[in-house]
Formats: structure tokens, sequence, C-alpha cells
């Protein structure tokens, strides 16, 4: 039997009492949150999510605030 984490990932710890949707909208801010994103310093750079608003320039070193959840809204 396989691992059922695999299926909700990381909704998977609110269980059943929330809901799909809310599970499936929290995977996709999850996702998009904790992805490497382009630097504004550095174009070649990535820059990667400390916190809520917090970022930091993994070529320069540099730590900024910007949104909270990604740098670029599609």
């Amino acid at each position: 039997m396989g691992s059922k984490t695999k299926k909700t990932r990381h909704g998977g710890r609110f269980g059943a009492l929330h809901g799909i949707r809310v599970r499936k909208k929290y995977n996709i801010i999850e996702d998009m949150q904790r992805k490497r994103q382009k630097s504004p310093f550095y174009e070649k750079a990535k820059a990667k999510r400390i916190s809520a608003g917090i970022w930091k320039c993994m070529k320069t070193g540099k730590v900024f605030a910007g949104p909270a959840y990604a740098l670029e809204q599609k």
C-alpha cells in the first residue's frame, strides 16, 4: 500500500476536516513559495524565501523584503 501523503502533499496535514479545495489551494501556494525565484539584484541568480516577506539572494547574499509568497505574481 502506498503512502497517503504522496497524493495530498503539503495539504495532507489538514486531513479531511478542511476539504479538498482548501488543500489544493494550499498546495499551490506552498509549491510556489518554496521554489527558488529570480533575484532582483542579479539576473542569473535565484532568491530563496526565508520567511513571510523576507528573501535572500543566493548569489550576492543580500537579504531583502518583498511579497509574502512569490517575487513575481502571475
